[in-house]
């Protein structure tokens, strides 16, 4: 390994080292003061963003191409740690209250974030491959950490088979992209295709497979069968947390193959990019109409949201837009990130030790006794909604522009109606809220309050002050 090799890999070899070092020092810490591992994890884990963010834009490759470090990588590594800082706020006094507390939850979530960085370097499909089991095995541990629940570990065994099952298409998928270009290395693939020596039939049937692997780690329908059950029977702040760090490993990886391995492909691969998301926009939001608990129905949701994205990414064969709709998914990862977490973040408080508060009934009278977190839970709802001033109507303006630039008015127009939609199930919990009777408790100590606070104002901020965020995202994918 030479020392580029080294300094392109740096954050994530920093947080792999971190996590197994801070492994064997957690045996030596107290049950009473798991709160060190905690706050040594989210050390490493801001560390690990500062060498991310030192790399900055600068193009660089390792290991024979295999890992590249760029603008786009850097974005998604940044969001990645990010999430992983959050998730530590959410889980640290959740974890107390529902009285399993041990260190190695934060272990196990430094693993799934170095996974999710890596997915966003990754230029070879192997290393994809290895990256999203590294991301996703930690997750199946975690939603089974509360180990007394049945739903619990029914979550995690069904997520951990069905995980299995979409990792074997995508090992699949990168054999027949080998055998019809002679190479796992995206650049190589794309060569080939350029130079006309792939076998396309083949390939076509690759980048398939490929996409019901992914498919499955960003939960598009119909690979989003785990997700409502998993996200309802796993402890809620390792749901907030997978909901972000999977979307963004996930469509990191999506958006990379997509637009530098098979841009050529779009004749064949853009009919199934749109079926997709129909599909996903429209069963995301219509099973969220019908749900009756806070965890399914954001569950339903963030199935949704991924439709939205995958509209721009519809385009991901114009070589014109390609950069824009790109830099609108990025975008619009950001505003999901802000604004789930921030969501996730009043359902751990409203949620009781005994599993309780999970109904939407459970948050009547939330607006009178607690109103500043229903003030907070009501511009998530709008955020999600995408009502303006917040920073979701501005990332699907953005997404719905790429589609109806690059001719897919049709795609946008069921994306705003399934987007008027879900103002139903939304605006539900704002009225359960402010419009009936209850005596709901809310708990959770300063971080937790202080991450509902943060996400709220940065949520209206981002949606009011848009270039900075959008520059960013638009830089970053014109060095990718």
């Amino acid at each position: 390994m030479t020392f580029s090799d080294f300094t392109t890999l740096l954050p994530e070899t920093v947080l792999v080292v971190w996590a197994s070092v801070l492994l064997l020092l957690d045996a030596f810490i107290l049950k009473a003061r798991k709160g060190w591992t905690a706050l040594l994890a989210a050390a490493g884990l801001a560390v690990a963003l500062g060498f991310a963010l030192a790399q900055g834009s600068g193009l660089g490759s390792a290991f024979g191409g295999m890992v590249v470090s760029d603008g786009f990588a850097t974005f998604m590594e940044a969001l990645a740690a990010a999430s992983g800082v959050v998730g530590i706020l959410l889980a640290y006094d959740y974890l107390k209250r529902l009285e399993i507390a041990r260190g190695e939850y934060y272990i196990l979530l430094l693993f799934s974030v170095a996974g999710a960085m890596l997915m966003a370097k990754a230029a070879d499909l192997m290393v994809m491959f290895l990256a999203l089991e590294l991301l996703s095995i930690p997750l199946y541990v975690l939603s089974a950490f509360a180990r007394k629940r049945e739903d619990g570990e029914e979550a995690a065994l069904k997520y951990f088979l069905l995980g299995a099952f979409a990792a074997a298409f995508l090992v699949y998928g990168i054999a027949m992209t080998y055998g019809a270009t002679g190479s796992t290395t995206i650049a190589a693939i794309a060569a080939a295709v350029s130079a006309g020596s792939a076998n396309m039939l083949l390939l076509a049937l690759g980048g398939g497979l490929l996409l019901v692997g992914l498919g499955f780690k960003i939960a598009a329908v119909p690979f989003h069968m785990w997700t409502p059950d998993v996200y309802q029977g796993a402890p809620s702040s390792v749901t907030g947390f997978m909901a972000v760090s999977a979307k963004v490993g996930g469509m990191a990886a999506l958006l990379r193959v997509l637009v530098l391995a098979f841009p050529q492909l779009g004749g064949q691969l853009t009919p199934i990019v749109w079926a997709i998301a129909l599909l996903t926009m429209l069963v995301g939001n219509l099973a969220a109409l019908a749900q009756k608990n806070i965890k399914r129905m954001l569950a339903y949701s963030s199935i949704a949201h991924v439709g939205y994205m995958l509209v721009a990414v519809v385009a991901f064969a114009d070589a014109k837009l390609a950069p824009a709709a790109v830099a609108a998914v990025l975008f619009y990862l950001l505003a999901y990130a802000v604004t789930n977490f921030g969501a996730w973040a009043v359902v751990i408080a409203l949620e009781r030790a005994e599993g309780k508060g999970l109904e939407i009934a459970d948050y009547a009278g939330l607006g009178r006794r607690h109103p500043w977190l229903a003030l907070a839970m009501t511009v998530f709802m709008l955020s999600f909604g995408g009502f303006p001033p917040t920073v979701g109507f501005v990332g699907k303006f953005y997404l719905f522009r790429v589609a109806v630039e690059g001719g897919f008015i049709g795609l946008a127009v069921v994306g705003v109606l399934a987007s008027v939609v879900s103002v139903y199930y939304y605006m539900r919990v704002v009225t359960t809220m402010y419009m009936k009777e209850g005596e709901p408790e809310a708990r959770g100590d300063g971080w937790l309050n202080l991450s509902v606070g943060a996400a709220a104002i940065v949520t209206v901020v981002l949606g009011v002050v848009v270039a900075p965020a959008f520059q960013w995202a638009l830089q970053a994918v014109l060095r990718l």
